[in-house]
């Protein structure tokens, strides 16, 4: 069984950091592409970011360049965010996602659709 785990959520004030981490069960995740996504109360899921298998390429929402950061350790079998400079907007559930890179191990994107498989979520809450 296929299983993403997500952590590292919870309530920080406007302008302070996490790191969510995405860990994988039962299998590798060096054989996969990774997204993370969003969704508000009330709203509908949001990009944020993927790297690809590779680690080669990064991309990042409008709303995120520059305060998300996305890297792997494939040693650990882990994809981490690291979310910096969070404002009350940046509140949601947070998923990973993973989608198969073998044969294109330099691809990753934002696109929820290409995503085969999907952790529960952290839940992230900014307010003061």
């Amino acid at each position: 069984q296929l299983q993403l785990v997500e952590s590292g959520g919870g309530l920080v004030q406007p302008g302070g950091s996490l790191r969510l981490s995405c860990a994988a069960s039962g299998f590798s995740l060096n054989d996969y592409a990774i997204g993370w996504f969003r969704q508000a109360p009330g709203k509908e899921r949001e990009r944020v970011s993927c790297i690809s298998r590779s680690g080669a390429t990064t991309l990042y929402a409008t709303s995120v360049k520059g305060r998300f950061t996305i890297s792997r350790d494939n040693a650990k079998n882990t994809v981490y965010l690291r979310v910096n400079g969070l404002t009350p907007e940046d509140t949601a559930i947070y998923y990973c996602a993973a989608f198969n890179g073998l044969l294109r191990p330099n691809v990753c994107v934002l696109s929820s659709s290409e995503y085969n498989y999907w952790g529960q979520g952290t839940q992230v809450a900014v307010s003061s």
